[in-house]
């Protein structure tokens, strides 16, 4: 891992939160939906943001 200034490692800390609601919120829209595509599309959408948030960890390690 490189070393990260204190607001590069607070800009990926926000970031990541960013992500984690994204993830929830689709994952939400996924749940209460009743078209299937909708419901397939927002399961994307989530699985995207877990990626990002993946990789934004992956960063801290």
């Amino acid at each position: 891992m490189a070393n990260l200034t204190t607001k590069e490692l607070g800009a990926i800390t926000d970031q990541l939160a960013s992500e984690k609601v994204l993830v929830a919120k689709y994952r939400s829209y996924a749940q209460k939906t009743q078209d299937p595509e909708l419901k397939s599309k927002y399961e994307q959408v989530a699985s995207k943001h877990t990626q990002h948030f993946d990789k934004l960890y992956a960063m801290l390690s």
